[in-house]
């Protein structure tokens, strides 16, 4: 049997939670379909460090796997902003930012989400992104809408609440939480908006979790990779390296010891660009505890965790993008 038919095999064997979507994306792509993919929004909190520009300009330039209908800032709280608020607001002028050295001239995609975490247990917060999330799911026939989640997933979980039905129309690849079997869940997606993570978890959506530690930790990478990978060969690939070289004087204090950073957001859009370079595996739900560790319970439903990240096929595949972005 052909490896591609082997790979989609793998792909399609989702007990509860098939993923047919991907799986046909992936068959295409390997017969040398130059364009479409699966339906996709993005859902980032561009502004809260450098992975997320990575991950926006990833996904559009990927057009042959996905196609990319909306863009949502996400809130997000940490020194770089003022209050969640400000971090969605902050968010939003970045990813315009980022649509710029793109050169893509569309503008009406990107919507802005919640001004604050969810308040409470079940407590949705509306913005126009949770409803333009809802209208896309419900409006998609029988095409799942891929919902690729690299912040708190704050505007994700609303839109779940507000209309359960998209459980049955939605997946969800988040990149959040740590490996099910670590002694803590916290992690920064995770721990800005617990209440929305556990909708994640509990609401028996189709999930694909992407952790951090062990997984997609995997994606270091250097200046001076950088430098000559991309820059000079596009706008957005300047724009990238610019922002990295800002990011590394902030944070570099001793130019006499080796620096790099992890661009972790990435490995989400990945995994619709080529699931063999993110494998999962599945699990039984884990229940995400008051004190933000996993409890496991063997009868709940089914999510797809990823186990590793082939790092030097991401970077591969991403660099050759960037360089041919012009």
């Amino acid at each position: 049997m052909a490896k591609e038919q082997l790979s989609r095999r793998r792909l399609l064997h989702w007990p509860a939670l098939a993923i047919a979507a991907s799986g046909r994306a992936a068959h295409s792509r390997q017969a040398g379909a130059s364009s479409g993919g699966v339906r996709v929004v993005l859902d980032t909190d561009t502004y809260n460090e450098i992975d997320d520009q990575f991950a926006v300009a990833y996904a559009l330039l990927s057009r042959e796997a996905m196609t990319v209908e909306a863009i949502y800032a996400a809130p997000f709280l940490n020194p770089r902003s003022k209050s969640a608020g400000d971090g969605m607001e902050k968010s939003y002028a970045e990813i315009l930012r980022v649509l710029e050295a793109l050169g893509e001239p569309r503008r009406d995609f990107l919507l802005r989400g919640s001004k604050t975490f969810l308040p409470g247990a079940g407590r949705a917060v509306d913005s126009p992104a949770a409803r333009d999330l809802i209208r896309r799911a419900l409006a998609a026939g029988e095409e799942r809408l891929h919902v690729v989640a690299v912040g708190a997933p704050t505007n994700v979980a609303s839109a779940i609440l507000m209309e359960p039905r998209l459980k049955e129309r939605i997946t969800v690849v988040w990149l959040g939480g740590q490996p099910y079997d670590s002694p803590s869940a916290r992690e920064f997606n995770l721990q800005q908006d617990p209440h929305a993570s556990r909708v994640l978890y509990d609401s028996g959506i189709r999930l694909v979790n992407i952790p951090t530690r062990t997984v997609s930790d995997a994606l270091t990478i250097t200046r001076p990779e950088l430098e000559q990978a991309i820059r000079g060969k596009s706008r957005i690939g300047d724009y990238l390296y610019e922002i990295f070289a800002d990011y590394e004087r902030e944070h570099h204090k001793d130019p006499s010891k080796p620096w790099s950073k992890v661009i972790w957001d990435i490995a989400a859009v990945a995994w619709l660009v080529n699931p063999e370079w993110v494998p999962t595996t599945m699990v039984p739900s884990p229940i995400l505890t008051s004190e933000l560790t996993w409890r496991q319970a063997p009868d709940r439903h089914g999510v797809r965790v990823a186990t590793q990240v082939e790092r030097d096929a991401v970077f591969a595949d991403l660099f050759d993008k960037l360089r041919r972005a012009g």
